[in-house]
């Protein structure tokens, strides 16, 4: 069974961006993927300001990176970049913390003006942590998700398509991922 960590880039815990992985990761339970997600306001902001790479809060997401066999990172779009606590998150974990990882990026952005921001902005930051089986991506517009206080994200029905395409190909590779792994060793 593949292991997923999913890890949310939102300064908020109760965002858009939180909803649509906690969907993901049951749509990929569904294919017999377990799937942990972690936000990465949960690190202390002191600690990311600081860059407190020994912090207990971020070695521990970091040791489910390294166990894991896939990462899907999610961040909401602000002035067509990721977030900055994204950033700073990024920047502590170690130079090869996505290699030998499939990686599939998701954002969520209030304008289709800024969906280039994957291909621009965070697919370099990801290749350059050791990432080199990074998927398209998927961008979503706020307005195609709908959230219910203690209810699953609803995505609009193009939004739907177009991220279960792509966890359908992220689960296709990480199978693939899996048997070259194993036939390697």
């Amino acid at each position: 069974m593949s292991h997923v960590v999913a890890i949310s880039g939102s300064p908020s815990r109760l965002s858009r961006t939180g909803h649509v992985l906690d969907y993901a990761g049951n749509l990929l339970a569904g294919r017999h993927l377990t799937v942990r997600r972690f936000d990465v306001s949960d690190v202390p902001a002191e600690d990311l300001l600081l860059g407190r790479v020994d912090s207990e809060a971020l070695l521990t997401v970091a040791r489910q990176i390294h166990a894991a066999d896939g990462v899907i990172i999610g961040t909401p779009v602000y002035k067509a970049a990721y977030t900055e606590i994204l950033k700073a998150f990024l920047d502590l974990l170690d130079w090869d913390a996505l290699a030998e990882k499939v990686v599939l990026p998701i954002a969520l952005g209030g304008t289709p003006h800024h969906f280039l921001m994957l291909d621009y902005a965070l697919k370099p930051v990801l290749y350059a942590l050791g990432a080199r089986q990074i998927l398209g991506g998927v961008y979503i517009l706020d307005t195609q998700v709908k959230v219910e206080e203690g209810k699953e994200a609803k995505l609009d029905e193009e939004a739907d398509s177009r991220l279960r395409k792509a966890l359908y190909e992220f689960s296709h590779h990480l199978v693939k991922h899996g048997s070259a792994v194993l036939g390697s060793r």
